[in-house]
Order: C-alpha cells, then structure tokens, then sequence
C-alpha cells in the first residue's frame, strides 16, 4: 500500500507528516470509507478522491505540520455545488468526514555506554516509541545475545560499535537526538561532551557523574576552546532531583523520567548548515588521543 510506504518513507527521513483517512460518507463520494492519503509539507501520496475534498485536507494537514500539533482532527466536507470552497466545487451530492492524524516525528535519544545503567535505560526506553540509539567502544557490550532482551521493542533500535573514537557517531545523530553520556571511561566521557558541545543539531546532552568528575570536565574544555555558554549546554548530574538509591535500575528509571520529561518539553534545534561545518566537528575529534582514566563504578 502506497500510503504505508509514505509513512515509513517519513519516519526514516524524521519528518513530520499527517494520515489522512475517509471516516465516513454520506450519499455519493469519490471515495469509500477507510480510503487514506498521506501529507507532508512538500509531497502528497495516494488520495482520498481529488478535488476540492482533497485540496481541503491537504491545505490542513500542511497547516498542522507547521504548527507542530499532535491531536487528530475530523474535516467535514459537502460535496455540493451550492458548496462553494476556495479550491472549486464538487457536486457529487455527498458529504465526507476526514480524519486528520498527526505523523509526529518520534524522539531520538542516543546511550553512550551500554553498561549496567545504559543497558537498564535502554530496557526502559525500549518501550516508547523513539529511536534508541546504543552506542558503546566495547564490542561485548553490545553482543547479539545481551540485547535480547530487547527484541519486543517497540523503540527502532540502533547499534553502534565504535571501538575507537566513538564521540564521531555524535556527528551522525539524526537533528534533535538527547544525547546521553554514561561511558564505563572517564576520557571516553570527556571527549564525548566536547564532540557533542560543538555538534549543534542535539537537543540536550546529559552527562552521569559526581562534581569532582564535573569540575574536571568544566576545565578540559575550556582548556580545549569551548565557551562557558557551550559547557553550559551541558546537564549533570542528570535524573529526578532526590529521587534515592544508586542501584542501576534505580539511576536508569531517574534518568527515563528526565528524558520522558525533555521530550516534551524541548524543541528539536535545525541541523548543521552545512556537511563542512560537521567535518570541522570530526576532524576535531578525530585528532585527540584518549589518556587512560578511572572507569565509572556504575556505568
């Protein structure tokens, strides 16, 4: 079905569109019942019967799409020549009732360091409708057989082994993706918050750690050019503040609530301007060498 296509066809590209469906007819219509069309801001797949009909739903869906809303429409329609409308008249007699549901774009978060918290935060979030990212330099980690447990997800789940400069996958992320850092290395971590800092595109970076750890970090970038506005971008600890316990489902569930708690509230920034300016973020990264660090207790 063509219409189904569109939809994946939109979620792969991460772009909002609306599922437009006849709920209903009365008398004659071009279309039966249950008929969809797809619409996004610049195409338009299969129909729901041409015309002044179609014209209507489409200019509304666009409108939906820039406004950003998410709660379904219905759209009546009389098919009648003393029903005059903008886009001309369709005399079929009938009448017609849409349903206009929003195709949103689904979050995307990204979990650098799949160790006890990453994996228990990826079993959470695996149960919402986002794109999961899991992205770990330890091959182990992300073996085939330790991220059964994620198999009914519901989330689309994507898996990055990177086992030498990981902080180039932040480069990749789709535009708006929450970037979480929780690596089982200290370095690994830093160079991390620096790629992300200087990747525009991410919604919000969060980082697990003490202060001391944060101090550090706060340090190593200014010393590495960053701004104290581009550090601040940066949130730790992160989690429900005073929630207690440091089991690492306990961590994970804190820091599900945050992200669940930022996917409705933070807009989704533009990408980068240009494919030059993510080079300069890679090439950046790409020169640092890692010096050996503690690793995280409960990473």
């Amino acid at each position: 079905m063509e219409w189904l296509k569109a939809i994946q066809l939109l979620r792969t590209g991460r772009r909002a569109g609306v599922l437009v469906t006849v709920m209903s007819v009365r008398g004659h219509a071009p279309r039966e019942a249950g008929a969809k069309m797809v619409v996004a801001d610049d195409n338009v797949w299969s129909t729901v019967g041409g015309g002044n009909l179609e014209a209507l739903a489409i200019s509304r869906s666009r409108a939906m799409i820039a406004d950003g809303l998410t709660v379904p429409e219905v759209l009546t329609a009389a098919l009648s020549d003393k029903a005059p409308y903008q886009h001309g008249v369709q005399c079929c007699g009938g009448e017609v009732k849409l349903l206009l549901e929003p195709l949103p774009v689904v979050p995307s978060v990204a979990i650098f360091g799949v160790g006890h918290v990453g994996m228990e935060l990826a079993r959470i979030l695996a149960r919402h409708d986002i794109e999961l990212h899991l992205v770990d330099s330890r091959a182990e980690q992300l073996a085939p057989e330790r991220l059964r447990v994620l198999d009914d997800a519901v989330a689309q789940v994507h898996v990055h082994n990177v086992p030498v400069l990981p902080e180039l996958v932040v480069g990749e992320l789709p535009p708006g993706t929450h970037a979480v850092i929780m690596t089982h290395d200290h370095a690994e971590d830093a160079a991390l918050c620096d790629a992300a800092i200087r990747t525009e595109q991410l919604a919000t970076i969060g980082l697990i750690g003490s202060s001391a750890k944060w101090t550090r970090f706060q340090r190593k970038l200014t010393e590495d050019g960053n701004t104290a506005t581009a550090i601040a971008r940066i949130t730790t600890p992160i989690g429900l503040p005073g929630l207690p316990g440091k089991e690492p489902v306990v961590i994970a569930v804190s820091v599900a609530a945050w992200l669940l708690q930022r996917f409705a509230t933070t807009p989704s920034p533009a990408p980068a301007s240009s494919p030059a300016e993510r080079q300069t973020v890679s090439a950046h990264s790409a020169g640092r060498q890692h010096a050996p660090a503690q690793r995280e207790a409960t990473a």
